[in-house]
């Protein structure tokens, strides 16, 4: 009797410690690309300042999402990717225990020059926004992947990048915005049906790969993105165009997001061109402020901390100084990768064999404080997210899910 008394209060402890880990875990708020701010930063605290040789506690892992790039999303105790399924984009969605929900075939998968799943899913309350590469933007019940409206970009006249469409839709307020491409380059929709709301004039551009970014300068909310012309800045109410700037127009690619800080938006794009730092000005307007050819970012972004600019530099991380792109440091870490920041650290993670690392975050030097690797196949171009004091990282078919937290 007594055995048996000890053994069932051994399950309710493990159970008790699992639910609580749940719990935890299921105020994560990381609803699109980058973060809740769209700007590659967590709000999470209370986390690890250094690793286990063994690398974090694995959690749990769940192979068999398809092959893909995209990153989690996570809204609501639920947690959102994508990945190809043969010749079909599927939506995923698991519970925070990592036990699926349901999944969705939304369409057909980009199956041309680097096939895989591109755009993370958007989370907005009970909706969830998906851009296909092929170009279908959908609106989807979050309880259970029903279909509540799509629309073809090409039919409104969008145009794709060479290799798709890959960036994730942008939520505020009412609208839904998204860079189709073309003549009216960038757009608002209503989020609930997809009717229109507004589109930028006299700016044509290809989409390319970043998402757009939302930012308030002088109490004017503006949107500012990347595109293969290069920067276009709009005004989030009615898409105005407010200023341009043709750096890394015509690229073989520009993927990352911009960022901004502090009056100025930085952007930076891989194959050799560099960054640039636009400085804001009253009246909508933007001068260049400097260029770099110190961040030759292809995929993996960069990060804004205290005046300082982090990101992904060749085969290695550089921090830049905001204000005049002076470079303080360059440090090889795990190569080329993506990153993102999270209570005071940098998360890396490696294009390569899966490697991950925590790092420091300071403008005099970069110190790795733990390195842990997980399996797949070919270059993992998605990004590390930090969220609920878990770490996920998504390689190739597989999602996992490591604490992070500090005990």
């Amino acid at each position: 009797m007594l055995k048996r008394f000890a053994g069932l209060l051994e399950t309710l402890v493990a159970a008790a410690a699992i639910l609580g880990q749940a719990a935890w875990a299921g105020n994560a708020e990381w609803p699109s690309f980058r973060g809740p701010n769209h700007d590659g930063r967590s709000l999470d605290t209370g986390l690890l300042k250094e690793w286990p040789a063994e690398g974090p506690t694995l959690v749990w892992k769940f192979d068999g999402l398809g092959r893909g790039f995209s990153s989690a999303a996570l809204s609501g105790g639920r947690i959102f990717i994508t990945g190809d399924v043969e010749d079909t984009l599927v939506l995923y969605a698991f519970d925070m225990n990592g036990q699926p929900l349901w999944n969705v075939n939304t369409g057909q998968a980009w199956t041309q020059d680097r096939p895989g799943a591109r755009s993370t899913p958007a989370i907005d309350g009970d909706s969830v926004y998906l851009l296909s590469g092929t170009g279908l933007l959908g609106c989807y019940d979050a309880a259970n992947g029903a279909v509540r409206w799509s629309k073809e970009l090409s039919e409104l006249g969008g145009e794709p990048g060479g290799w798709g469409y890959a960036e994730t839709p942008l939520l505020r307020g009412d609208s839904l915005i998204v860079k189709f491409g073309g003549a009216k380059c960038v757009r608002a929709l209503n989020k609930k049906t997809g009717d229109p709301i507004w589109a930028s004039e006299g700016y044509s551009a290809g989409a390319e790969y970043g998402s757009c970014l939302p930012f308030t300068f002088e109490d004017v909310p503006m949107i500012v993105t990347g595109t293969r012309a290069g920067l276009v800045c709009v005004k989030e109410q009615t898409g105005e165009v407010l200023w341009t700037n043709d750096f890394s127009a015509n690229n073989t690619a520009n993927c990352p997001t911009p960022a901004y800080a502090d009056g100025h938006v930085f952007w930076a794009n891989g194959y050799g061109k560099g960054g640039i730092c636009m400085k804001l000005e009253s009246g909508g307007k933007a001068s260049v402020a400097w260029t770099t050819q110190d961040m030759d970012c292809h995929h993996g972004g960069y990060i804004i901390e205290q005046g300082y600019i982090y990101g992904d530099n060749g085969d290695g991380i550089s921090c830049l100084d905001l204000r005049t792109g002076e470079v303080k440091w360059k440090h090889p870490a795990l190569g080329k990768g993506s990153l993102c920041w999270a209570d005071g650290m940098l998360y890396l993670y490696s294009e390569r064999n899966g490697r991950a690392a925590l790092a420091t975050c300071s403008p005099d030097g970069m110190e790795i404080k733990g390195q842990v690797q997980v399996e797949g196949k070919g270059p993992s171009w998605a990004h590390p997210v930090v969220v609920g004091g878990r770490l996920y990282l998504r390689y190739d078919t597989t999602l996992y899910c490591f604490d992070v937290k500090a005990k």
